[in-house]
């Protein structure tokens, strides 16, 4: 054992083995991101192909590539995603102080433009209300 070894605190040791071994078996970052693409010619996101198409079109970006569309699409999904679930927590901590009448049932939820602004602002997406007219 070495001096730098034996002076290391006995907790550092482990931890430093644990993650020698992980890397040593880990991939390298190249294969992950080729079989990152090889999947994406199998995967169909929720976002159409052709939508994802038409609006990169429109901002200007071409390629005939359509795991790059799909790489997109699959963004897009995710960010969609995550403001979704922001809301939703959003609208649980707005109602947490409420009591609820229905004690056995599962509560529903409503997405409402204050819970959706709320989770929009946090990504730098500022939200107006339009003024309706009646």
């Amino acid at each position: 054992m070495s001096e730098s070894q034996a002076n290391a605190p006995k907790d550092s040791q482990p931890q430093a083995q644990a993650v020698a071994s992980r890397t040593a078996s880990a991939q390298p970052p190249g294969d992950t991101l080729v079989n990152f693409f090889q999947n994406l010619d199998d995967y169909t996101p929720t976002i159409p192909d052709a939508v994802t198409s038409y609006y990169l079109g429109k901002a200007g970006f071409e390629t005939d590539d359509p795991r790059i569309i799909r790489l997109v699409s699959l963004a897009a999904q995710k960010f969609v995603s995550d403001v979704a679930n922001d809301a939703l927590q959003h609208c649980r901590s707005r109602g947490a102080g409420q009591s609820s009448k229905k004690s056995g049932k599962e509560k529903k939820y409503t997405l409402t433009v204050e819970d959706l602004r709320e989770a929009l602002i946090e990504y730098g997406i500022h939200l107006k209300k339009p003024h309706y007219f009646t």
